[in-house]
């Protein structure tokens, strides 16, 4: 059996901070968008530029989540590898997100999206030096 790999899926319940977090911050690209009048759902492909395909789908349920889990974390998380770890980490405080696990490492940060997703960030190539802030910033909450 051959398999395919296709998309990850997560769900999102603030469909514009989602788009704001995935699009504007992290720097996906929309690449396609379905929307279900009789299902009442919208379905966004995203991706890193250059990369449409491997796709990250956000589901946007119109009429809310009631009766799905809330807790996303047996999801496990989404990983995005990054030019630079620290300015990334930088713009992504600047705009309030939270750093769970800061790079204190010159490598490796995890953040969370606007619905708990878990995403690590990884440096492109070799760790970057070590640094403060970055090297005495303690993790906050878990990933």
């Amino acid at each position: 059996m051959a398999l395919k790999y296709l998309h990850v899926m997560v769900r999102v319940k603030d469909l514009d901070a989602s788009m704001h977090f995935y699009c504007d911050l992290l720097g996906l690209e929309e690449v396609k968008r379905h929307e279900s009048e009789a299902g009442r759902y919208t379905l966004i492909y995203l991706a890193a530029p250059g990369q449409p395909d491997t796709p990250l789908e956000l589901t946007y349920n119109w009429d809310g989540d009631d009766g799905l889990p809330s807790d996303s974390r047996h999801f496990g998380h989404l990983a995005y590898g990054v030019d630079d770890i620290y300015a990334t980490c930088r713009m992504l405080m600047d705009a309030g997100v939270t750093l769970n696990r800061p790079p204190r490492d010159g490598r490796m940060a995890f953040v969370r999206s606007p619905d708990n997703i878990s995403i690590e960030l990884l440096q492109n190539g070799d760790a970057l030096p070590v640094q403060e802030p970055w090297a005495s910033m303690e993790s906050i909450g878990h990933w």
